[in-house]
């Protein structure tokens, strides 16, 4: 469900090569205005040039070009008659393409460098001579590929970035994406809108009514089954297909037991009675419960509710008559942590109900009309759907609901601890006006019992955790620092208030090294 309209002839592709940051790259592209897409490493270039891309760039990568089974791009890549930009090891393969010479650095140049521009035209237009940049490689480039030259070196890097002008071909050694790159955001903007000539065109309105057209366009007069969570990601879904289909949307919303307190009676008052969505709700308590009975492991977790979802979603299907299509609300964090996008090296972290926890035989062909969007491009749809501001600024909440924020087994009797201990928090912080400002803020539950002690008794009891995070897009996370006041005010009331629990503690892990979610 691309916005055809705004990327025909105008767009830039990302060849991955299994960098951390690839997808940093199309994040900032996007910021432009320009659409930008991960594509695999090993594209064809003939297959490449049907899509008509403005711009290529080539990301990092963990590999080192020097070895023989290195990944490798299509030579025609260079071909095309577009510009092209390499960072890191897209750089390194440049120059390997091009009779260039690559070789393990005696002196590794990780963090922080002074990188010197020779010039402050095209590629450094608008940046002072001296700047500082993001280095994460083990090669350098010792020899200049055929028809290039140096424009910026750095202590340790004589050539930090070159460039073939005759051919519009750039290769930079660090990371213009990363914001320890300060004007990484400059590079990357000459490159896109200076070189490339790359238009503005890639904006949330227009995507919603494209969007709106081309649902219309596949789908025809078929049903198509949507499961509504309550979240921003489901409830633009549902109203983008209800305003293209009309009533052969089917929304259901499968009460799992795993979700937030009231959920059920609060989606159905916004959606069924509010925006008139053709919707149903559905007690699946005991389905779920039942099939997690036992289960530990938080990927088996994931998988039996990825299962037990379209279980649920089948039965309902047979009270309901021929439904052809099956709605999710997956989004490029979910496909790119869950698998690969392109095909190629990048690392699964884990995964996700709706990506990698869907059974091989499915018998609904899937609309996912999100899945190239980033969640901050999910809320400003939202905006343009007209979706209610406590809608589209609702904090993201895991499709396996509680069962991945309750550390060992789930059972109903830690739903219900959890579900009350994560009210509390999320009341105390959207009274101190935190709520907005935060990316994520939650209760996990964690079985491991301590002593304390009450009316002058002892107690033995479980814990919480309270995780608050500030982040972009998910992809990378700060955690919050809260007041103290406000931290001991939540832990005040989850343990006077939530029978059951007799501590609570506060994570201080980001992402990277630790996920958002604890499972």
């Amino acid at each position: 469900m691309k916005n055809k309209d705004s990327i025909e002839n105008n767009w830039v592709a990302i060849l991955d090569f299994g960098s951390q940051y690839t997808h940093l790259i199309a994040r900032r592209v996007r910021e432009l205005k320009v659409y930008s897409e991960i594509v695999p490493f090993n594209i064809k270039a003939k297959d490449l040039a049907k899509r008509k891309p403005k711009a290529i760039v080539l990301s990092g990568g963990p590999a080192s070009v020097t070895a023989k089974k290195s990944p490798r791009c299509d030579k025609g890549i260079f071909e095309l008659g577009v510009p092209v930009l390499g960072i890191c090891y897209g750089a390194q393969l440049m120059t390997k393409v091009f009779t260039g010479k690559v070789i393990g650095a005696k002196k590794r140049e990780y963090g922080k460098a002074s990188f010197k521009p020779s010039s402050s035209k095209d590629l450094f237009k608008g940046i002072n001579k001296s700047q500082i940049v993001w280095m994460s490689h083990g090669d350098r480039i010792k020899k200049l590929p055929r028809g290039f030259k140096v424009i910026g070196t750095t202590s340790n890097s004589p050539v930090a970035a070159m460039s073939c002008e005759s051919n519009k071909l750039y290769g930079l050694q660090f990371h213009p994406e990363v914001v320890h790159t300060p004007n990484g955001k400059i590079i990357i903007k000459n490159f896109i809108k200076g070189i490339a000539k790359c238009k503005a065109t890639w904006s949330m309105s227009s995507f919603a009514k494209e969007t709106i057209k081309k649902i219309k366009e596949d789908v025809g007069n078929d049903k198509v089954l949507c499961g509504m969570s309550g979240g921003v990601d489901s409830s633009v879904l549902a109203l983008l297909l209800h305003k293209a289909i009309g009533k052969n949307l089917i929304s259901i919303f499968i009460d799992h037991g795993l979700g937030r307190k009231d959920e059920a009676k609060q989606v159905e008052k916004r959606f069924k009675k509010h925006y008139k969505l053709n919707l149903k709700v559905v007690n699946a308590q005991d389905d779920f419960l039942g099939a997690l009975k036992g289960v530990t492991d938080p990927e088996k977790k994931r998988k039996i509710i990825g299962k037990t979802f379209i279980k649920v979603f089948e039965r309902e299907t047979g009270k309901l008559g021929k439904i052809k299509y099956l709605a999710q609300g997956t989004l490029y964090p979910d496909v790119i942590e869950s698998v690969s996008p392109t095909g190629g090296p990048s690392a699964t972290i884990k995964s996700h109900h709706n990506v990698g926890g869907l059974p091989k035989r499915l018998k609904f062909k899937l609309v996912e009309p999100l899945r190239d969007l980033f969640k901050d491009e999910v809320r400003l749809v939202g905006k343009e759907l007209k979706l209610a501001d406590e809608i589209i600024n609702r904090q993201p909440f895991p499709g396996p609901g509680l069962a991945v924020r309750i550390v060992g087994a789930v059972t109903k009797e830690r739903c219900d601890i959890l579900r009350e201990a994560d009210w509390i928090l999320i009341d105390e912080i959207k009274r101190a006006n935190f709520y907005n400002k935060l990316w994520q803020s939650f209760c996990v539950y964690l079985p491991v019992k301590s002593v304390g002690v009450m009316g002058d008794e002892r107690t033995y009891e479980d814990a919480i955790a309270i995780r608050a995070v500030v982040s972009e897009d998910a992809m990378t996370a700060n955690w919050a620092h809260l007041p103290y006041s406000l931290l001991e005010k939540i832990s005040n009331r989850i343990i006077n208030e939530v029978k059951g629990i007799n501590r609570v503690v506060y994570d201080i892990s980001s992402k990277p090294p630790s996920t958002i979610e604890w499972e």
